[in-house]
């Protein structure tokens, strides 16, 4: 296909997917449960974080968190004492185990209390770096100031380290891209959708490579940005849009 031609077909799958009913079997649903600004950032963060491997066992196993923190996960957050994080010793969802799970929410209660909110964090560590790979480097910084086992650092990926970093690529799609069909949720306004990237996983980074838009075998931040790159050349005010085309495009029509 030329550019034109993938233009068009790109758009078209982009319309197609950035849809409503695209939600309901998504993760995103968990965190549309809610309304209240920081309920969707939580909700949405730990969704996001256990999202890989089947896409009905994430959003299970989502709603069970949501569930532990009686549906009302910053209130839940700001006031849990040590005995109320119990409840999260049993969850497993993977390899992502219930120390994993309690120190994400003392993590997040740091970051709340002490930096202002997941916006802030990820905000200011664009401003310092000046793109989005230096937001999730910084991000990756507080998330860890406290006290924390050193298996539970593989659940937040090190872009530092090459890491493609999927899961916080697709969180700050659903938290930045402001979507008229409200898919996305637009709620942060420090970093724009100009600025985001491509949230590369198997489904996409297969799509990507059929249809010439990444040459790179690796599914790393280098992948990423190049693939991201060649987004931008269709649209370079919303390059993460075609994310829908080219996930349905892997994971709906086995392209």
């Amino acid at each position: 296909m030329n550019f034109a031609d993938l233009k068009e077909f790109l758009e078209e799958k982009y319309d197609l997917y950035n849809r409503e009913s695209f939600i309901e079997s998504d993760p995103i649903l968990i965190p549309k449960q809610f309304s209240r600004k920081e309920d969707i950032e939580i909700a949405g963060f730990l969704s996001a974080s256990i999202a890989w491997g089947q896409r009905p066992t994430i959003i299970r196993n989502a709603k069970r968190l949501m569930e532990f923190m009686n549906q009302q996960p910053y209130e839940f957050l700001m006031n849990s004492t040590e005995a109320d994080l119990d409840v999260f010793r049993e969850f497993k969802h993977r390899t992502f185990n219930g120390n994993d799970c309690i120190f994400f929410i003392k993590s997040l209660k740091n970051i709340y209390q002490k930096h202002d909110g997941l916006e802030s964090v990820f905000t200011k560590g664009f401003e310092m770096g000046g793109d989005v790979k230096s937001a999730i480097a910084y991000f990756r910084e507080v998330f860890f100031e406290p006290e924390h086992l050193t298996r539970t650092q593989k659940h937040i990926s090190n872009v530092l380290k090459k890491s493609s970093a999927k899961r916080i690529n697709m969180y700050l799609r659903w938290m930045v891209r402001d979507d008229e069909r409200d898919v996305d949720f637009g709620l942060w306004k420090g970093i724009e959708s100009k600025d985001l990237f491509l949230p590369l996983d198997v489904h996409t980074g297969n799509v990507g490579r059929k249809l010439g838009l990444l040459t790179r075998k690796q599914s790393d931040w280098p992948a990423v940005e190049e693939i991201t790159k060649s987004l931008r050349s269709f649209d370079p005010n919303d390059p993460v849009k075609y994310d829908y085309a080219l996930f349905g495009l892997g994971i709906f029509e086995k392209f």
